[in-house]
């Protein structure tokens, strides 16, 4: 009995360790926490890029192997952050958590949720809203520019959504990567709405699918811009509170 007391503790405080060390790799401020977020963002913008070039690749022989490696680091992640954290329920609770969990069942059932497989992209907006990794940034000055930088992945997240959106039910029938490109270049140019005219999308389900990308991604813009040219918010070093400073004349 003895033992396997002895035993139970070694397994608890070896958890402990290792929660420990997970929390300071996740939160902490140290170098060694700076480089753990920087390899995390590699993968991270690596298994995005596999996300965008899935459409083309997907019936290659390698595929699932990739597709399951892939969901092996997405679970590896989101097991690491629960048990980094300090209140679990409350981070399954956050739209972050929500993505991933979502990705993760398209990666272990690919064929049954291959028509859902575009909303992978949705990692790049889960991965730019880690106030882990921008805590870093903000020490070494670049605080000014996180609204600027959420604007232009929002606006690159949802470009390459619709573009798989389209890609996946209006250019299936040949796929590959030309109709992965018509698809991109429809999607380019109704957001900005050129309207050249030469590919268009069939049916009633095209058009309201050209109308929801015209008035989504204006707006998108519109926001990208004001977050580009409007003037920088002050924040208090001691607080970090935004401060109301009024402009000149004002």
């Amino acid at each position: 009995m003895k033992a396997a007391d002895k035993r139970a503790s070694q397994d608890r405080s070896a958890m402990a360790r290792l929660r420990d060390t997970l929390r300071r790799l996740y939160h902490g401020r140290p170098p060694a926490a700076f480089r753990f977020h920087v390899a995390a963002i590699v993968i991270d913008l690596a298994i995005v890029a596999f996300f965008i070039a899935t459409p083309v690749i997907q019936q290659s022989a390698s595929f699932l192997w990739l597709d399951y490696a892939v969901a092996a680091l997405v679970g590896a992640d989101l097991i690491a952050r629960l048990l980094a954290s300090n209140d679990m329920l409350r981070l399954m609770k956050q739209p972050t958590s929500w993505v991933d969990v979502f990705i993760l069942l398209t990666l272990l059932m690919p064929t049954a949720l291959a028509n859902l497989g575009f909303l992978r992209i949705l990692r790049l907006w889960s991965l730019s809203r880690s106030g882990s990794i921008w805590r870093h940034f903000e020490m070494r000055g670049l605080r000014p520019w996180r609204e600027a930088s959420h604007a232009v992945i929002n606006l690159l997240t949802f470009l390459f959504v619709i573009t798989g959106f389209v890609y996946t039910f209006f250019f299936r029938n040949g796929a590959g990567l030309e109709n992965y490109i018509d698809a991109l270049y429809f999607t380019v140019a109704t957001v900005t709405t050129t309207g050249f005219g030469d590919i268009v999308l069939p049916g009633m389900a095209g058009k309201l699918t050209a109308i929801v990308t015209m008035i989504i991604g204006i707006s998108l813009f519109v926001r990208l811009a004001q977050a580009m040219f409007r003037p920088a918010k002050v924040h208090c070093k001691a607080c970090g509170q935004v401060l109301n400073i009024p402009n000149e004349g004002g």
